[in-house]
């Protein structure tokens, strides 16, 4: 499985960005797509996870009500709308997958596969 990410870029606070994550290669019939970010000196912290199927979805706290992740099957690729972005946003963002029914996986070890990651930068 192989997973490109893309859309991120530079926006003032307050804006919004639309990120991609194009899913190619062998697929699973049913797995978890999750969002991580990662800011400079900082641990990869967890955005968002959704089913593949079932759309059961579970957001940080930080990002709730601001996020929303939704996916478009006929083009294997999950979307991240990003509203209201604050300059605490500022990450490289990380698509991941992991095999499973399930949707409850909050930890970057338990994901088997990962994009590249895509730089999004919110100034004040």
């Amino acid at each position: 499985v192989q997973l490109q990410a893309s859309g991120g870029g530079t926006v003032q606070a307050g804006g919004s960005l639309r990120l991609s994550c194009a899913v190619s290669g062998r697929t699973f019939s049913s797995y978890a797509m999750g969002w991580f970010r990662q800011a400079p000196g900082k641990e990869r912290e967890f955005v968002v996870v959704m089913t593949w199927s079932g759309g059961n979805t579970y957001y940080a706290d930080s990002v709730k009500g601001r996020f929303t992740i939704s996916r478009d099957n006929a083009k294997n690729t999950v979307y991240l709308q990003m509203s209201n972005l604050k300059p605490e946003d500022t990450a490289v963002y990380y698509c991941a997958a992991r095999s499973s029914t399930g949707y409850y996986y909050i930890r970057s070890s338990e994901y088997h596969y990962w994009g590249q990651g895509t730089q999004v930068t919110v100034s004040s």
